[in-house]
């Protein structure tokens, strides 16, 4: 009943899919680290069966060699008192060849019962070992799915990861966009326009005054000059 229990869990185990429960699940970082820890601890529980149906296979074969030993022994017991019987009953001993002649046929009856208890044991022995060849290969099945859900979930993480940096990365570049007028660096660049202008203003206003000095100047020397030309012509030059 346990063998058919392992043989159940490494059946549903194993035709598990991966995708699905990963397109169900609401974190499935969790879940493939969850679905890792179930696969080890269904695989250590199917370890253990194994190696104990293992061991009892062995034990039965063990038996069964033995069996088979035992039956060729008592083979050569029965086959060496039947020869002594022959012996002694030539020479004319018949009481003693009488003894050697039961002593061959307890040698053989103790031969074939070996040999019944290796019979009946075969079939056995090849249930067993179906049964051990079956388990071996849900075992492997089961750590090819295990190495396949640890490498799903490295992929995740590391795609997760990815994820996050260029957010990261996207919400740094968005927040230093200086075409943005509203942005910090749009408005100082606005306020360096606004003093380069005064600056320009300013220049303007101090190039005219300068000019209308220059002006004022000029009217002056040729007010001087009418007035030098007036006293020559009063003078009678």
């Amino acid at each position: 009943m346990a063998k058919q229990s392992i043989f159940g869990r490494i059946a549903q185990l194993t035709k598990a899919n991966i995708n699905a429960l990963l397109d169900q699940a609401e974190d499935p970082q969790l879940m493939l680290d969850q679905l890792v820890r179930d696969y080890t601890n269904s695989i250590a529980e199917a370890e253990s069966a194994v190696a104990q149906t293992i061991g009892n296979l062995r034990l039965l074969e063990q038996d069964h060699a033995e069996d088979i030993a035992n039956a060729a022994d008592w083979g050569r017991k029965a086959q060496a008192a039947s020869g002594k019987a022959d012996e002694l009953r030539s020479a004319g001993n018949t009481v003693d060849a009488d003894k050697f002649d039961s002593l061959a046929k307890v040698a053989l009856g103790k031969q074939l019962a070996s040999e019944k208890e290796a019979k009946d044991a075969e079939p056995s022995i090849a249930s067993q070992t179906d049964v051990v060849d079956k388990l071996k290969s849900g075992l492997t099945s089961m750590r090819q799915k295990l190495d396949q859900l640890k490498g799903k979930r490295d992929e995740l993480v590391a795609r997760s990861k990815t994820v996050q940096a260029q957010t990261q990365v996207a919400d740094a570049l968005g927040s230093i966009d200086v075409l943005d007028p509203t942005s910090e660096i749009g408005r100082f660049e606005e306020k360096v326009r606004r003093e380069e202008a005064k600056v320009l203003g300013r220049q303007e206003l101090a190039a005219s005054s300068l000019d209308s000095q220059f002006e004022s100047l000029d009217d002056l020397t040729e007010q001087t000059e009418i007035e030098a030309r007036l006293a020559a012509l009063k003078n009678g030059a």
